[in-house]
């Protein structure tokens, strides 16, 4: 890993299994040993928070880029929608609507535990999500430990899940709502549902750690498996998460200005709703990753 030593970082970890403030770094021109200091910081962490970011959506890109090449969001891939123009590689995601029309994605409801997406072969490595306007109560995010929910794994679950792999629904997102430009199978069995396959359990590509890779919930299928045995052991793998230790757990109450940077390869995150009268803009940015193995 490069050289960190003469980064200004200042990095005062949350006391939980996860999350990180970091400060002392100006992100709009951050040098290769910040660049080496958040790389760091991101991988013992799992999930960085940057308060009071002056940065506009171009300095988001580059900072973004200097960790890995980026990726798009899939609905810019099928539809050719871009949702800031001349920046492709910005999502925004918001419940704001203008002149009958949706400017960004995933609206105001509540959004369960997920990985970011999961339904790609190659899912992203890193979000960087940064926020522009956010409600007065609602709307925090939650990220969880996927390190600790492995090995937190009961014995006998743990031997139910070696060598196995998920099919992740690549048709319908968590809501149950249609993908734009994708094909619905002709019958309703999750069988038969087109998608990505990643093993359950994953090795983390840099630090060498295993975690729990369970994407979502919804069209969640265990290959090779009876439909109705799938389904037992998917229950018994989230009933396992909604267990977890509080300390597995950190949450976000958003201000305008920060900016969250988590490892999606051993992270889920979910986010509280709120009310939909009121506006919620946030840009993200996604680095590639790699196939889980």
């Amino acid at each position: 890993m490069p050289d960190d030593s003469s980064s200004t970082a200042q990095i005062r970890p949350s006391g939980a299994a996860l999350g990180a403030d970091v400060s002392g770094i100006d992100l709009a021109a951050p040098s290769d040993a910040d660049i080496a200091a958040i790389r760091r910081a991101w991988l013992d962490h799992l999930v960085l928070r940057f308060r009071d970011c002056r940065i506009d959506d171009r300095q988001h890109v580059a900072l973004a880029r200097r960790f890995g090449e980026l990726d798009f969001n899939p609905g810019t891939r099928l539809t050719g929608k871009v949702y800031v123009d001349g920046i492709p590689e910005i999502v925004r995601i918001s419940n704001i609507v203008q002149d009958g029309r949706a400017i960004g994605e995933l609206g105001a409801g509540e959004a369960d535990w997920h990985t970011d997406m999961c339904f790609i072969d190659e899912p992203p490595a890193a979000s960087l999500l940064r926020s522009l306007e956010v409600p007065s109560q609602g709307g925090q995010t939650s990220w969880l430990d996927m390190y600790g929910a492995y090995e937190t794994l009961p014995e006998e679950l743990n031997r139910a899940v070696v060598g196995r792999s998920i099919k992740h629904d690549s048709v319908y997102a968590s809501a149950g709502k249609q993908r734009p430009g994708t094909t619905a199978p002709a019958r309703g069995d999750v069988r038969d549902i087109p998608g990505a396959v990643h093993p359950i359990v994953r090795t983390h590509p840099e630090t060498g750690r295993r975690c729990l890779y369970l994407g979502k919930r919804f069209n969640a299928y265990v290959v090779g498996l009876p439909l109705a045995e799938s389904e037992a052991l998917l229950d018994r793998l989230w009933a396992h998460l909604a267990a977890l230790p509080a300390r597995h757990i950190w949450t976000q109450n958003w201000r305008v200005g920060d900016l969250l940077m988590w490892d999606n390869r051993c992270t889920m995150h979910r986010r509280e709703a709120f009310d939909d009268s009121e506006r919620r803009l946030l840009h993200r940015v996604v680095v590639k990753g790699s196939r889980p193995v």
